[in-house]
């Protein structure tokens, strides 16, 4: 008798087989194959039919038979089409998949066979995408990821996991150094890559949002500049310069959560107030200056250029040490002294040093998040500069307001997280 239980496994399977020979079939256009939705969903329930079988006569090998006849079929569909002209392999691979999904039902792992299911669906879903991806990777988007392979499986294991540094400051670690280095490689390369998938030619508004993944500095040295050939355009070069920094505020988060969850939660109280407001006034300058003007995201440097990694690595080291001095010697105060001094050159180093001293000294989670938000404002502060300095006067009066509503919300979360 047919229990409610095989009844789900056998219909799981021809659902998914025949959802996964609808997308084949989408996709595939005029190209012939020889798997169609019928085959995919009869296959699928083959391979749940054998798995059954054999677990009903005692005969576990059933199912490998059954799945070496499968590929069988496979191989001579594939010889078939290949002799005319297409040397395309998806639907037969396609097909084994579905043969062990439909298996994975009758082994009542129907969560696991949805999964994959899922999986296949969305890779025969992008075809053009990926291929279109394929045609934008360069020579140097491959020595990027060998870098960043090398940097995290090679490097990173051979590095002392100890920590050094004069007696009571022992705060330097050559491991967790680096780690921090491979982090924050590993979010520039994540910008890297999105700017490469979705072009670097877009609305400014685009660009600055992208802009501000791969370096907030670098979006407001460039539209400050340019503000100053086209000063009509400067409330919107404006918003993108200001979409950039808000980027940097959620990024900061995500770079504390990765090292110290607790402190994140409490970062973000402040980071989201900073990040709403400023996108309360991205709204506003959009209202007021809608452009269709197009820019380039500047896809940025290789991001895993050894000598910016020993840079960044040397700077995390300084930093921790002379905050953790500055705590040790002034108090918290020192502490604040500290972050807005790291934060005139970068947030990043800052932000990680008080991810780690909050994680060893949990009581001091307070003061690592004002820091923090401390260093944001500096760092803002000091990019408001560069638009004053480089932009056009009309530049300047937008700038100068919202930086100045910047610092203030800044004061105000520097109050809440603490």
């Amino acid at each position: 008798m047919l229990d409610v239980n095989t009844a789900w496994q056998f219909g799981a399977a021809l659902g998914l087989g025949m959802l996964i020979g609808l997308e084949r079939e989408r996709t595939r256009g005029e190209e012939r194959t020889f798997a169609g939705v019928r085959t995919f969903a009869l296959v699928a329930l083959l391979g749940t039919t054998s798995v059954y079988a054999g677990q009903q006569a005692g005969l576990p090998w059933i199912v490998a038979l059954v799945f070496l006849a499968v590929i069988a079929l496979v191989v001579a569909a594939y010889r078939t089409t290949a002799k005319n002209g297409s040397i395309g392999a998806t639907t037969e691979v396609s097909v084994l998949i579905t043969f062990l999904i439909g298996a994975l039902c009758a082994w009542n792992e129907v969560a696991i066979a949805g999964a994959v299911a899922v999986v296949t669906m969305l890779l025969l879903a992008v075809k053009g995408w990926l291929h279109d991806l394929a045609r934008k990777i360069e020579p140097s988007d491959v020595e990027a990821t060998l870098k960043f392979a090398i940097i995290t499986l090679i490097v990173l294991p051979l590095v002392p996991n100890e920590n050094f540094g004069p007696a009571g400051l022992e705060v330097i670690n050559p491991y967790k150094t680096w780690l921090m280095v491979v982090l924050i490689a590993g979010l520039n390369f994540a910008g890297y890559v999105l700017v490469k998938v979705v072009g670097r030619e877009h609305g400014l508004g685009i660009t600055g949002l992208l802009g501000g993944l791969v370096s907030s500095t670098a979006v407001t040295l460039s539209f400050s500049q340019r503000s100053r050939s086209e000063p009509d355009l400067a409330p919107v070069f404006a918003l993108a310069i200001l979409l950039a920094w808000t980027v940097m505020f959620f990024r900061v988060v995500v770079e504390v959560g990765v090292v110290n969850v607790p402190l994140a939660g409490d970062l973000a109280v402040g980071m989201v107030l900073m990040g709403a407001i400023s996108l309360a006034i991205c709204f506003l300058l959009w209202r007021h200056g809608r452009s269709t003007e197009k820019a380039e995201v500047a896809s940025g440097h290789n991001p895993f250029e050894l000598g910016d990694a020993v840079k960044f690595g040397v700077l995390f080291a300084v930093v921790i040490f002379v905050a953790s001095a500055a705590q040790r010697y002034f108090g918290d105060t020192g502490l604040y002294l500290a972050g807005a001094l790291a934060g005139l050159t970068d947030v990043d180093a800052i932000a990680l040093s008080m991810a780690n001293l909050a994680r060893q000294d949990p009581d001091s989670a307070g003061a690592a998040a004002r820091t923090i938000v401390i260093a944001v404002i500096s760092n803002t502060m000091v990019k408001c500069g560069m638009a004053i300095w480089l932009g056009a006067p009309s530049m300047r009066r937008t700038m100068i307001p919202i930086t100045g509503a910047l610092a203030l919300s800044g004061a105000v979360a520097a109050y809440l997280v603490g």
